[in-house]
């Protein structure tokens, strides 16, 4: 794989992980109440759900981009990036908790990428 692939999935990854980050706030914000047409009244008019929404929109553009010109086999491995990132951009931003098991987990995904796209 070139250079620029790898950064381009790599990317492609990160956003990922910041569609989650999205998602993690747009539910924050929609605590559960009322029926679910009530909360789905409320989660449509979230600017953080509807903000996560395009981001995917748009990611899923860029991903059949990519994929004219990277091997699927080689291009969905990095997805396991996002379980990298998500996870410990988790416990950054809203205190959840990254015990040693999640970070042995979080190893053996990172190994896993190398081997695959080395």
């Amino acid at each position: 794989m070139s250079t620029t692939q790898i950064v381009l999935l790599a990317a492609y990854a990160l956003a990922m992980a910041g569609g989650q980050m999205l998602f993690k706030l747009a539910a924050l914000q929609n605590r559960p109440s009322g029926s679910l047409s009530d909360r789905l009244v409320v989660l449509v008019h979230n600017g953080y759900f509807l903000a996560a929404i395009v981001l995917y929109a748009g990611l899923t553009v860029v991903w059949v981009w990519i994929l004219t010109f990277t091997p699927l086999s080689r291009a969905y491995a990095f997805l396991a990036l996002a379980f990298v990132v998500t996870p410990l951009a988790g416990g950054l931003l809203f205190g959840e908790p990254i015990s040693a098991r999640l970070i042995i987990g979080i190893a053996l995904i990172a190994m896993g990428l190398v081997c695959v796209a080395g």
